[in-house]
């Protein structure tokens, strides 16, 4: 009896202390601790403040015919007016149609090559070579879209390309790349998977080699081979990552890499009936116009149609499996 008694008394100063170690600690005191930490977020704070809120009142301009001089609140209220620029457009479903199918591909390629290319490198014993190629892979990732799209004028070129000489070499017909739209969707997802596949790679593999290696010991002693452990370990492991980015990725799908587009395609008419998507449709209206309420109407359906699309995907992966939702 008095052992359960001293045995009660124990935990309850255990239980005193604990909270007593669990005070409050203060915002500033926080800052104080870890300032280091808080100093390399504090751009990406800064520039999310500035052009993420302060500036979305100016939203209120899909609704106006902005006048400079008048300003926010002075400017005349049109309504849905400026909405009409687009959607009442010959061409306002089929740079739709265009943006979401290559934003799609995009997607579905580079997830399906970044995961091939990270179970690869994950299963490559030479750490040296490993370096060295995924070093390679990732580096068109901070080359500029102008400098990408150089690369490709001297693969498509009509007169001088490689591809046109290589055709010629083998006595085949060259073809005018540039007047011929039904071969870009084809070159535009290739162009995105060599650009940015290096990213995904790196996210990717660094998942993988945070999976606890009891996994693949425990599948090993029960006789599984590579393609087992990949299948069964590595896939279904790698999924949530998978599955998070590719849901922000959707948040975007309305957006059609105005950077991308516009350096490759220019402003080459006879390709839009294939790549011409809503930014660079957009972009070459309001260039003659110049009416910034309509290009904003343009981008808050732009952002709602995104906003929508995450939410439905997240809220179907949550209904499929609650742990590999966003949130």
């Amino acid at each position: 009896m008095i052992s359960n008694k001293a045995e009660i008394t124990t935990m309850k100063k255990v239980k005193e202390n604990h909270i007593k170690g669990k005070k409050k600690v203060s915002f500033l005191s926080e800052i104080k601790k870890n300032y280091p930490a808080y100093l390399l977020a504090l751009p990406a704070a800064i520039y999310t403040l500035i052009f993420g809120y302060l500036t979305m009142p100016y939203m209120l301009i899909a609704f106006q015919k902005f006048n400079y001089k008048m300003g926010l609140l002075g400017s005349e209220w049109v309504g849905l007016e400026n909405f009409q620029f687009f959607f009442a457009s010959d061409r306002a479903w089929q740079v739709t149609f265009n943006t979401v199918r290559l934003n799609v591909l995009y997607i579905l390629f580079s997830t399906i090559c970044a995961i091939i290319l990270a179970i690869l490198f994950s299963e490559l014993k030479n750490k040296r070579f490993s370096k060295i190629t995924q070093s390679t892979i990732l580096f068109p990732h901070f080359l500029s879209w102008v400098i990408v799209s150089y690369v490709i004028y001297s693969l498509f070129a009509s007169n001088f390309g490689l591809i046109n000489k290589t055709l010629e070499y083998f006595q085949l017909d060259p073809i005018n790349w540039y007047s011929s739209p039904q071969y870009w969707v084809q070159i535009l997802v290739g162009a995105n998977i060599w650009k940015d596949v290096g990213i995904s790679l790196v996210i990717y593999l660094a998942t993988i080699t945070g999976i606890d290696g009891v996994y693949f010991e425990a599948a090993k002693i029960d006789g599984a081979n590579r393609w087992q452990q990949i299948r069964y370990i590595t896939l279904p492991l790698l999924m949530p990552t998978v599955i998070i980015l590719s849901l922000l990725a959707l948040g975007k799908i309305m957006f059609g890499s105005f950077d991308m587009i516009y350096a490759i395609i220019k402003d080459n008419g006879l390709l839009y009936p294939t790549v011409d998507v809503i930014d660079t449709y957009v972009f070459r209206a309001l260039r003659t116009i110049g009416n910034p309420s309509q290009a904003m109407a343009v981008g808050i359906f732009q952002s709602v149609v995104g906003f929508i699309l995450v939410f439905g995907a997240n809220w179907i992966v949550k209904k499929i499996n609650p742990d590999n939702s966003l949130f």
